[in-house]
C-alpha cells in the first residue's frame, strides 16, 4: 500500500510522490517537512545534502527541489528504493543524486578518521537528515554518535536534524555534536544539532 505525499515547493512544487505505508519506512509528513525547510531555507541553496533511511526520498527531493546542489540517499530496504527510484524517474532527476543501497551504519563507517580524503571530497555535507524508524532507539544513538566523531563526512559549519517521537528524548550532545533547537509538531520532534566548537565560536 503506497501513500501520496506531495513536494512542498522549489522547482517541483505540488507534484506527487509516493511513499510506502508502515512504521518502518513512516515517511515525514508534509506538514513537518515544510517545517524543517522553513528552518533550513536560508543554507539550502547550493548545499550538499545527505538523506539517511531515505525511505521514498520526500526529504531529498524537497532539498533539490529548493536548490541543492546534490543530495546522497542512503536506504537498505528494497521495497523503499523501489519507490525511490520511481519517484525520482517521475520527476526526471538525474542529476546532483546519488542513491546508496547500504544500512546506513555500515555506510557511515566507510568514513573513518582518514577515509574522507579517499572520497575525493574537499568537503563534507554541509546538512544531513536521519528518520530511522521510530522505535529503533539503538539506531538513533549509533548514528548520532558516528555523526559526530568528527571523521570528515560533515562540513565545519554542518547542521544534523534528526525526525523522531515526540516522547523520545534524544541526548543534547553526540560526540562533537550538540543540540541547538528542538521543534516539536504533533507526535514528531525535530532535533537539531551542530558542532560543539562552532556553536562556541557563534556565542
Amino acid at each position: 500500500m503506497l501513500v501520496l505525499m506531495r513536494v512542498i515547493a522549489g522547482s517541483f512544487r505540488s507534484r506527487t510522490l509516493n511513499a510506502p505505508a508502515g512504521m518502518n519506512t513512516r515517511p515525514t509528513s508534509d506538514r513537518l517537512r515544510e517545517t524543517l525547510f522553513n528552518v533550513l531555507a536560508p543554507r539550502i541553496e547550493g548545499a550538499t545534502f545527505l538523506d539517511l533511511y531515505a525511505g521514498s526520498g520526500a526529504v531529498g527531493i524537497e532539498a533539490l527541489s529548493r536548490g541543492a546542489a546534490s543530495v546522497a540517499f542512503v536506504e537498505r530496504e528494497p521495497a523503499a528504493l523501489a519507490i525511490l527510484r520511481g519517484n525520482l524517474d517521475k520527476l526526471k532527476l538525474t542529476t546532483g543524486l546519488r542513491i546508496h543501497q547500504s544500512g546506513v551504519g555500515a555506510w557511515l563507517r566507510r568514513f573513518n578518521p582518514g577515509s574522507a580524503q579517499k572520497t575525493g571530497r574537499a568537503t563534507g555535507f554541509d546538512l544531513v537528515f536521519l528518520d530511522p524508524p521510530w522505535d529503533a532507539a539503538a539506531e538513533y544513538e549509533a548514528t548520532l554518535r558516528l555523526l559526530g566523531a568528527e571523521t570528515g563526512l560533515l562540513a565545519d559549519d554542518a547542521l544534523v536534524i534528526a525526525e523522531h517521537r515526540r516522547k523520545e528524548r534524544l541526548a543534547d550532545q553526540y560526540g562533537a555534536l550538540g543540540r541547538t533547537r528542538l521543534l516539536e509538531q504533533g507526535d514528531a520532534a525535530l532535533s537539531f544539532y551542530a558542532a560543539i566548537r562552532m556553536m562556541r565560536q557563534n556565542q
